[in-house]
């Protein structure tokens, strides 16, 4: 696994600090929000990192109530939420739980734990994400059509594919998949041109170039129900 998008949703500074530099060390890209404002902003800006770590006692809206309202909507429902939070009282971890948090982590903890327990659902997510023709799994770093036949894909074109499939239908510019898939690496805005007709090669034989749609003056999105429908766009 390498270069996870991890947004860090934290208003003490010190902490979020600490958070970052555990996370960069265990080769991940750390992003950070002091509140759910600042949280919702980061997603409508940057598109769905791989997962949150969240703080339950934000300013005004709440850790929890943050990680509620996304679960409940249909764009962030697969998002992936680790609570982080000095409360550790079991009535406290049931109700992040119930929340639709996918974990819990009491202060204090090891940036060592912390970065086992980010991968250990990290690899639950990947495991599970299968997007209609195709199964991407993260974790393993595969790709199985839905016949059975495993795709052979570059580095690149195997975390284009998998960003955008977690994502299925959203639509992302040059921009935000350069910065979700090649980070601080300086590369230009057409680079993502070249990786995805090499994606596109790739799924031809198994009649799912379609799969990856041109939005016209936008950029790129994965479209499962276009399986089997020719030429890319």
């Amino acid at each position: 696994m390498s270069g996870e998008r991890i947004l860090i949703v934290e208003d003490d500074a010190a902490v979020a600090e600490m958070l970052a530099f555990a996370l960069e060390r265990a080769g991940m890209r750390p992003l950070r929000a002091a509140d759910a404002r600042e949280a919702e902003a980061a997603l409508a800006e940057r598109g769905l990192p791989d997962l949150v770590l969240m703080d339950w006692m934000l300013p005004g809206v709440s850790g929890v109530e943050l990680a509620r309202r996304w679960k409940r909507a249909e764009a962030t429902r697969e998002l992936p939420v680790i609570m982080v939070t000095a409360r550790g009282e079991e009535e406290d971890k049931v109700r992040a739980l119930e929340t639709g948090a996918d974990d819990y982590v009491t202060k204090p903890f090891s940036p060592r734990e912390l970065v086992a327990r980010i991968r250990a659902v990290l690899r639950r997510a990947g495991a599970q994400r299968a997007e209609g023709p195709l199964t991407v799994d993260a974790a393993a770093r595969r790709v199985r059509t839905r016949a059975g036949a495993e795709l052979r894909l570059g580095r690149r074109e195997f975390d284009l594919l998998a960003f955008l499939a977690a994502r299925p239908e959203r639509v992302y510019t040059r921009a935000q998949l350069l910065d979700a898939v090649w980070g601080a690496a300086p590369v230009e805005e057409r680079t993502v041109d070249v990786h995805v007709r090499r994606l596109r090669r790739a799924l031809e034989p198994h009649g799912l170039a379609a799969c990856i749609r041109t939005v016209r003056g936008v950029g790129y999105a994965y479209d499962p129900r276009a399986a089997g429908a020719g030429g890319g766009g």
